[in-house]
């Protein structure tokens, strides 16, 4: 497998080609702690957590570190990885370059991916050709150069994000509304382990929780309680199948001292127990399952 890699004080970029002798790499640990972004053609099925993507043609999918991915089948023709930490780049601290976390990353709906409209593809495949021709130059600016293409392609990216999973109205509105989107999914990406209420991200939005909830109504989101559960029920779920933990020690973990009154709100959001969903899943997955 050949690996394009910059690896200078703690700040790591890398670009690796995803075909039969990459991907068994690629889903184990070795890019787990990265972030990821995957350029795909047609044919490639992919599993993000616990959601199954087929691509029909040009996508981009965007993978944080605390996402599991699995490829599980591959195209007619090789993706291409680019995974990166956040020493060379940080979306949160450069947020006013990209405007992406909270949409490319740690969205509400957990929704990963873009598809790459017609007129688009050649920019796409411009910045990672660009990005790859950089690794082979190997010049003293290459970790800049390969930077700015990065930061072009989350931007452009970002854009077509909007248009294709907001409400059409909110995606054209670069102002408050997007900004409000955006704010409370970064809180909630942030705070759900110690923060379970409406009331806590209310409070520090500056606003009533009536207020908070009557605003994602206008806007067509899903209700902030369920953003909120649904976030705390995807880590559980993780935790089930990617740890030894008990139910006990997840309710710990996210921020429950009654972990039966956490397994109450696992079969009300999944309508089976810890137990049940972690045995069913990994009987499911299991070499040789269909």
């Amino acid at each position: 497998m050949k690996q394009r890699i910059f690896d200078v004080n703690l700040k790591t970029i890398g670009m690796v080609h995803i075909d039969s002798d990459s991907v068994e790499d690629i889903n184990s640990e070795t890019y787990k702690s990265y972030i990821k972004v995957l350029y795909l053609n047609e044919g490639f099925e992919i599993k993000v957590d616990f959601k199954i993507y087929s691509t029909d043609g040009p996508t981009l999918f965007f993978i944080s570190p605390n996402q599991v991915l699995s490829i599980d089948e591959l195209g007619r023709q090789p993706g291409l990885l680019v995974f990166y930490n956040r020493d060379f780049y940080c979306i949160q601290l450069h947020d006013e370059e990209v405007a992406c976390d909270g949409l490319l990353f740690n969205n509400i709906n957990n929704m990963p991916m873009t598809t790459i409209p017609e007129q688009d593809a050649g920019f796409i495949e411009y910045l990672f050709s660009r990005i790859q021709d950089e690794f082979e130059l190997r010049d003293s600016s290459l970790e800049e150069m390969i930077r700015t293409y990065l930061k072009q392609l989350l931007i452009k990216s970002t854009r077509l994000w909007k248009v294709q999973h907001l409400d059409g109205a909110m995606a054209s509105r670069p102002g408050t509304d997007l900004e409000f989107f955006r704010k409370f999914t970064q809180l909630v990406e942030a705070n759900y382990k110690e923060k379970h209420n409406v009331a806590d991200y209310a409070d520090m939005l500056l606003l009533a929780p009536k207020t908070l909830t009557h605003r994602f109504k206008r806007l067509s989101l899903p209700q902030p309680n369920d953003i909120i559960k649904n976030r705390i029920i995807l880590e559980a779920k993780r935790l089930l199948v990617h740890t030894d933990w008990t139910a006990k020690e997840i309710a710990y973990a996210l921020g429950y001292d009654d972990p039966a009154y956490f397994s109450r709100l696992f079969f009300i959001k999944t309508g089976e127990p810890p137990s049940g969903f972690r045995k069913k899943y990994l009987s499911a997955n299991e070499p040789g399952q269909a």
